[in-house]
This record gives structure tokens, sequence and C-alpha cells, in this order.
């Protein structure tokens, strides 16, 4: 299992943002995930996956005028400032 960082920005000048949006939270939603609330639009996931995988999977909820950034923590190359919760989360992951 891996934890990766998961951050969009979803094109918020189309006409469905908020349908858009939504679609994109519940098919993440699928893996087993953690959000800081500070953070509106970066999660953690947890997953076998590859970050190439999880970013296809993804992308299947975006157009191409959307932004995306899925990244592989590393044990002892990370660091931040967000609830303790989401550290334990993280760290019983890695």
């Amino acid at each position: 299992m891996a934890v990766y960082l998961v951050t969009w920005d979803l094109n918020k000048q189309k006409t469905n943002y908020n349908q858009a949006r939504q679609a994109l939270i519940d098919h993440l939603s699928r893996y087993d995930h953690m959000k800081d609330p500070g953070l509106d639009s970066v999660w953690f996931i947890s997953s076998t996956a590859s970050a190439d995988a999880l970013d296809a999977d993804a992308r299947t909820r975006m157009d191409t005028n959307d932004r995306l950034m899925v990244t592989k923590l590393v044990g002892g190359q990370h660091q931040g400032w967000l609830n303790a919760d989401v550290w334990k989360w993280i760290n019983a992951r890695l």
C-alpha cells in the first residue's frame, strides 16, 4: 500500500461545476482516503494502485481544462501542518 497526495482544481467557469465537483468527489471516495478540513481539494489516498493509475482514474471525471496532481508520499520525506488525525492516518499507512 502507498499513500498519495491527490489535489485538483476544476474549471469554475463550466456551467456544471458543482455537479462535476461532486462527481469527482464521489468517484475518489471509493478509495481509502483522508481529508484535512483546511485543504478543500486535497485528499490523501491509500491504494495499491500506481500514481499513473490513480491519475487516469480521476481524469475519467475531469475535463481537459481541469488540473490534477498525484504524488506518492515517502516515509520520512514529507512534512506539513495538518490536523493530528490526518497525520495519524498517513503515518499508519506508510
